[in-house]
């Protein structure tokens, strides 16, 4: 049955994105080398503000970063996933995760559900997206993509399994604070045991963030994780555990209740 090596990048993205590239570019390559298929980067790998800094930097999706992730997946025949920064119609960017593979962008993804909670308001300077994430294949797993605070709410992750995701990717810049690694553990963790899929979580790591990258199996058992510090996790993710646990766990089959894919806009609320 079908498995997929899959690789995690926990790293510190700086307000110099070149240096994030080349950081980027080193651990894909280690990545790569341990036969990883599937890699993943955190949220803002592109740029991550500092504090004070009023910059907001963004590239297009046929701009330098891309580029160079989509000649590397090339390269090293693999699928790479990684969060950056997009320009809007406006003043302000979205919050965009990509998907490079054969030397192209494949995929993209403008996160849905904005940051604004915790007396933070990342509507201040991003627009949300307005269309449902894709679902795509990799060494024969359907892999779905949500974006940070998207994990917060159980619709999306639903949609994307409803949908035949077998893995859900998960970008993210989890804020330090009071319970936030405890949400971060939980909602992980819930998240692939309602849906019986693989979970791929890869945060960043600073002052700011938490950290925790985590691979976890749809018994909602961490396979893979990190701590505080900058790192790589390593998981192959098994057909036959997705088997398994649907056949002993079958919520998707057994729900009673669907739900409407439209999404509405972010004004709507």
């Amino acid at each position: 049955m079908p498995s997929l090596n899959v690789a995690g990048i926990q790293f510190a993205p700086s307000s110099n994105w070149s240096l994030n590239l080349t950081t980027s570019e080193q651990a894909i390559r280690r990545a790569a080398a341990r036969d990883a298929k599937l890699i993943v980067l955190p949220e803002s790998s592109l740029y991550t503000r500092e504090p004070g800094d009023q910059t907001l930097y963004a590239q297009p999706l046929d701009g330098p970063f891309v580029q160079a992730l989509s000649t590397l997946s090339e390269e090293l025949s693999i699928t790479i996933v990684a969060g950056m920064s997009e320009p809007a119609t406006d003043s302000r960017v979205y919050n965009t995760t990509v998907v490079l593979a054969d030397g192209a962008l494949q995929h993209h993804y403008r996160k849905l559900h904005l940051y604004d909670a915790f007396s933070y308001r990342e509507s201040d300077e991003f627009v949300a997206g307005d269309e449902l994430p894709p679902i795509f294949e990799v060494s024969g797993l359907h892999c779905g993509l949500m974006t940070c605070y998207d994990l917060r709410f159980p619709e999306l992750a639903r949609l994307l399994a409803e949908r035949g995701a077998d893995v859900i990717i998960v970008p993210t810049a989890w804020f330090a604070g009071p319970l936030k690694e405890w949400h971060w553990q939980v909602l992980c963790a819930a998240r692939a045991i309602e849906n019986g899929v693989y979970l791929v979580a890869i945060d960043s790591c600073s002052t700011r963030r938490i950290g925790m990258s985590r691979v976890v199996d749809p018994y909602g058992v961490a396979i893979a994780q990190l701590g505080a510090q900058p790192g790589e996790l390593y998981a192959t993710l098994e057909s036959e555990c997705l088997v398994q646990a649907r056949t002993q766990m079958p919520m998707l089959s057994q729900r009673r209740f669907r739900i409407d894919p439209q999404v509405r806009t972010f004004e709507d609320g």
